[in-house]
């Protein structure tokens, strides 16, 4: 593995780190960002509309240019709002 890639990899570590901190310090936080996932899901650009409100309305902050973390806590979010689809 090169040095630039297990440091893109560390950075991400890092930020899950920090986020998942958050969510466990603020309990609604994660249900905050499901129902943001589920206001914007099937939109265009959802995950612009997403990240721009959990943004704003919570803890979490995604920047405009997203990391490594940023873009998979979006698709984590869009993989259980998948998972909720499949329930019903």
């Amino acid at each position: 593995m090169s040095t630039s890639s297990e440091g893109r990899q560390a950075r991400a570590i890092d930020e899950l780190r920090v986020f998942i901190r958050k969510v466990l310090s603020d309990p609604t936080v994660a249900v905050k960002c499901m129902e943001i996932a589920r206001k914007h899901r099937g939109k265009p650009d959802a995950e612009k509309l997403m990240a721009e409100e959990i943004s704003a309305t919570t803890i979490v902050r995604i920047p405009e240019n997203w990391s490594e973390a940023d873009k998979m806590f979006l698709e984590i979010l869009g993989d259980v709002m998948d998972d909720e689809e499949a329930l019903y």
